[in-house]
C-alpha cells in the first residue's frame, strides 16, 4: 500500500484511543501501513481497579499495548491513558504534536459496555460509566487533538472520527444506557462538525454492526447465548464483521479525502437489524 504524507512531504500523524486491542487496534494497524505515525492510547485497566462500574469483561492489559507498538516499532508510540481522563489526554496529543511535528488525524475508539438490566433497573453507576467513557471520552478526545489541528501546517486535510454503534441508531433491548450513549456520540461528531465550519478540519463518526471484539463477546454473555456467531443473523451480511473491515472505512475518514463525510454517520454495519 502506497504511503500517505502530509502536503509538505513528511507523513500524517494520528491518535488512536482504545488502541490495545478490537477496533482500535485494527485502525492503527490500517493507519500504519498507510505510512502514518500513530501514538496509541489506551488505559489498559484489564480488570483491575480502574476498570468502569458495570462493565464484566477484562479491558485490555498493558501487554497488549506494547505488543501493538513492537509490531511497529519507531511508528507507534503506546500512551496509557483513559479517555475520562481529559488532561492525560491533553498530554497524549502533545506527545504527538511534539514528537511527529503535527496532528492530522484523531479517532475516538475507546468505549465499553454494560447491560443486561432494563433501564429502570440499571444503576446510576452503570449509566455514569458508560457516559463518561464512550461520551465525555470521545468529548476529550477531541477537545484534546483539535487545537493541534487547527494549529498544524495544514488544517484542512485533518480528520475527527468516532466510533459510534448501530446503537447509535436503534434501541437494543437490556441496553439502554449503551443506546443513549452511542446516539450522544452521533449528537457530538454533528455539533463538532457545525463548530468546525471554515477551519477545513472535519468530523465523522463511524457505526459498526456485531464486530468480532471482546465487547460483542461480553453483550453475547449479557443476552445469554451460546456464541457471538447468534449476532449474525441480525446483519444482512449473515456474517460479523471483521475489526480489520471496519478499521478500513476509518482509514478512509482519516484521509485526505475522507473530507466528504463531514457532518456524516456512517452505517458500517454489515445490513444491521436489530
Amino acid at each position: 500500500m502506497s504511503q500517505v504524507s502530509g502536503e509538505d512531504g513528511g507523513f500524517r500523524v494520528a491518535l488512536v484511543t482504545g488502541a490495545a486491542r478490537g477496533i482500535g487496534a485494527a485502525v492503527v494497524r490500517a493507519l500504519c501501513a498507510r505510512g502514518y505515525r500513530v501514538v496509541a492510547v489506551d488505559s489498559c485497566a484489564a480488570d483491575g481497579p480502574a476498570r468502569p462500574a458495570g462493565v464484566t469483561y477484562p479491558l485490555a492489559a498493558d501487554a497488549d499495548l506494547k505488543s501493538l507498538a513492537d509490531d511497529h516499532p519507531g511508528v507507534v508510540v503506546p500512551y496509557i491513558a483513559d479517555v475520562r481522563d481529559r488532561d492525560a489526554l491533553a498530554r497524549a496529543a502533545a506527545v504527538a504534536a511534539d514528537r511527529f511535528g503535527r496532528l492530522d488525524a484523531a479517532v475516538a475508539a475507546a468505549a465499553v459496555m454494560a447491560g443486561g438490566l432494563p433501564l429502570w433497573e440499571t444503576p446510576d453507576a452503570h449509566v455514569r460509566a458508560l457516559w463518561e467513557t464512550d461520551v465525555l471520552g470521545v468529548w476529550n478526545t477531541a477537545a484534546a487533538c483539535v487545537p493541534h489541528m487547527l494549529a498544524g501546517p495544514e488544517p484542512g486535510a485533518c480528520r475527527f472520527v468516532a466510533v459510534a454503534s448501530a446503537a447509535g441508531s436503534h434501541g437494543l433491548f437490556r441496553l439502554s444506557a449503551y443506546t443513549m450513549a452511542k446516539h450522544a456520540v452521533v449528537g457530538l461528531v454533528r455539533g463538532l462538525a457545525a463548530d468546525l465550519v471554515g477551519t477545513g478540519v472535519t468530523a465523522a463518526a463511524v457505526s459498526p454492526g456485531s464486530t468480532r471484539t471482546p465487547m460483542l463477546t461480553a453483550t453475547a454473555d449479557v443476552y445469554g447465548l451460546d456464541g457471538v456467531e447468534d449476532f449474525a443473523s441480525s446483519q444482512l451480511l449473515r456474517r460479523l464483521i471483521e475489526p480489520a473491515e471496519i478499521a478500513e472505512t476509518i482509514a478512509f475518514c482519516c484521509s485526505r479525502e475522507g473530507g466528504v463525510v463531514n457532518g456524516s454517520v456512517i452505517s458500517a454495519d454489515g445490513g444491521f437489524t436489530p
